[in-house]
């Protein structure tokens, strides 16, 4: 049986394109402030941020999934989720250029991830969902975060 109930997104932007996590993920939406850098992590991890007593590990989404890196804006936010992986959970600080806002797609709107024609890694990405001006990037943000080389399982047991 398919689920039906709506999808709720967090919606944000990269640059010009739109991407989103479900809602559930997101803990909470901070301003954005630089991170302690721990030295010899990939360029993606920006360090740890300090939340509410909890040492959170840092990352560059834009850098992480393949894009260009930017200087912070005053629009720029972190994303604070908590990302299920195959033996933990891991909360995490995601650095986004901008959010945009909380939305509902009906499920049925989900497409899968286009192979080809996208500049970031298809597995990474659960679906996209069309809209009138483009597409919103549903990332699966276990993906994202399981195949890695192990910087943030280092970095989030020093933190």
């Amino acid at each position: 049986m398919t689920d039906k109930t709506p999808m709720q997104v967090v919606t944000f932007g990269l640059g010009e394109e739109v991407f989103a996590v479900p809602v559930t993920m997101v803990r909470e939406i901070l301003d954005y402030r630089p991170a302690f850098r721990v030295p010899n992590g990939p360029a993606w991890m920006l360090g740890i941020t300090d939340v509410r007593g909890q040492g959170v590990p840092m990352i560059d989404l834009r850098m992480r999934l393949g894009l260009s890196a930017v200087e912070p804006t005053l629009a720029t936010r972190v994303l604070i989720v908590d990302v299920i992986l195959a033996d933990r959970m891991l909360s995490l600080g995601l650095v986004v250029d901008r959010v945009i806002a909380v939305a509902t797609f009906e499920r049925e709107r989900l497409e899968a991830a286009p192979d080809i024609g996208l500049r970031w890694r298809s597995d990474y990405i659960a679906g996209v969902v069309r809209e009138a001006d483009g597409f919103v990037v549903i990332i699966d943000a276990a993906q994202v975060f399981s195949n890695d080389d192990g910087a943030i399982a280092t970095l989030a047991t020093a933190a």
